[in-house]
Formats: C-alpha cells, structure tokens, sequence
C-alpha cells in the first residue's frame, strides 16, 4: 500500500476502534458518522478523480473540507442543521487523529477550526387536547392496524417518547397495575421509566390482550411481525393526520411529524398540573420495586 495513503486506515480505525470500542457509540450515531464519510468519500472521487483507497489526509485539508460542505448544500440541498451533523462527524474524525497521529496536528488544527453554521430555528407545534382527540380518534378501530396505530398514537402522546424509544420498545416493557408505567433506554443509554394515565393503560391493556407474544416481541409489530420502522411510522401518522385534518380546520395549518407528537406532553404539563402530582406517589414505589428486583 502506498504509505501515503493513510486516510483508508484511519477511517477504519475511528470507526472500529474509537466509536464502536472506545465510546461504544449507539447504532444511529454510528449511521450517522457513516452516512457522512460516504457521502465525504464519494465528493473526493469525483473531486480528486482518484480511488478511495488511495487517498492521503493530506488532501482532505480545510480548503476541500469546505468545498464539500457547500456541495451538501448547493448540489444535495442540504439545510444548515444537516451540514452541520456532517461537520461534526468530520470534526470528531480529525480530534481522534490528532490523537493517534501526531505529524497531522496542523492539519488535524485547521479543520476543527471550521465552524458550523448559524441558522434559524423555526418553532414546532404542538397539539391542543381537541387536535389530540381528534387524531387518537381516526385510526379504524375495526381493523387491527388500526387499533394498533390508536395504541400507539396513545402511548406517544401521553410520555413522549422519543421515535427511537417508541418503536424500540418490547411487550415487557410495558407494566400495568399500581404505578403502571413504561420501561425504556432512551437517548446516551439512559434508563427512563415513564407513568402512564388510566387511559394509556386501558388502551396498552386491550392491546396486550389481543397480541400474545413473547416478552422480548416488539410492543407495536409491523405486518410480518417485525418492529416497525420510523418511515413506518411516519406513514401511519401521516394517514391518520390526513383523516383527522377533515374533522379539525385548525390541524390543517399545521406540519404535524412524529417529533410533534412529544410536545403534547409539555403543553398538557403546563396546562394542568394534576397528573404530575395525581401520580408521583404510586410511581415512585413503582420504580423502587422494579429497581429493586
């Protein structure tokens, strides 16, 4: 191999040793950081007219760096926040070689002082309780997709979760009874128990009497039985947004996605304070047991 041809190695090692060994970085971040070097790699090719395989760090130096962050935006019309995610993955490659490969501190010096992009940060809706009754409701419940899609639009509305979490979640994560709550890994591999209303466990109830499965099955299945998937469930929500759209002018205004669904949560907080103190008691010995075991 040609010594100069160093950056091949060095991604390698970033990925296997340093995100999947050292930091035991998450599935997502690890798409995340591949996604950017494909699409980082496949700009040098074409750039450098040159096979991956033999490209040298040097050539990636602050000059080419930013011609591929403005080819995200211009030719791939990529906004601000996703030229900036690819920008840190970048940056968090040349703070590891600057680690491991000391005669590139200048090099490594010059990239990291490449600054993401300002940008304007449009405010998300939120359901009001009457949107959230409306779209809870347009799932068919004689189907049972539907019922699925209903328990599931339930459960979200009510704890937040995030789109990950939701879709990650299994049969036994669910408990029922006094402190009912639901039990996931959430965002970093942290460990969140989250309450649920009466109505959540009345509708998660049913939906565990209809679908006997194994403790480890996922909670809300696809078709063939599988977990569903984020554009699963941006399709159902967009159907049933579409549906519930008919019945309630106000929804039409808005861009209602997965993420929306989590910001019922803190409207409903600020609105009425009575399901926080209405269930910490029972929640916490709740927690304390299952901590316990």
């Amino acid at each position: 191999m040609n010594p100069e041809a160093d950056f091949p190695r060095l991604v390698q090692a970033f990925f296997t040793e340093r995100l999947m060994r050292q930091r035991q970085a998450s599935p997502h971040t690890i798409a995340s950081y591949r996604n950017a070097f494909r699409l980082l790699v496949q700009f040098a090719q074409r750039h450098f007219n040159q096979a991956p395989s033999t490209l040298a760090l040097a050539q990636l130096d602050p000059a080419f760096i930013s011609s591929f962050l403005d080819h995200l935006e211009q030719e791939r019309s990529n906004q601000a926040r996703t030229r900036n995610a690819r920008l840190a993955a970048i940056h968090a490659f040349f703070s590891y070689v600057a680690l491991h490969e000391p005669h590139h501190s200048a090099l490594c010096q010059q990239v990291l002082a490449i600054p993401s992009k300002r940008y304007d940060r449009r405010s998300i809706a939120f359901l009001t309780r009457p949107e959230m009754e409306v779209l809870v409701a347009a799932p068919d419940q004689a189907t049972w997709s539907g019922r699925r899609d209903r328990t599931l639009l339930v459960l979200a509305l009510q704890t937040g979760l995030r789109l990950s979490e939701l879709i990650g979640l299994q049969c036994q994560d669910i408990v029922l009874g006094q402190g009912a709550h639901v039990h996931c890994w959430g965002k970093g591999r942290k460990e969140r128990c989250t309450p649920l209303r009466q109505d959540a466990v009345r509708a998660l109830r049913a939906w565990l009497r209809e679908r006997p499965a194994e403790p480890t099955a996922p909670l809300f299945p696809n078709a063939r039985g599988g977990s569903l998937s984020r554009d699963g469930v941006a399709y159902l929500l967009a159907k049933h947004v579409r549906t519930a759209q008919k019945q309630c002018i106000s929804m039409q205004q808005k861009h209602i996605t997965p993420h929306v669904l989590r910001h019922y949560v803190y409207f409903q907080t600020i609105t009425s304070s009575s399901f926080v103190f209405e269930r910490s008691s029972t929640f916490s010995a709740a927690c304390a047991r299952v901590h316990s075991t």
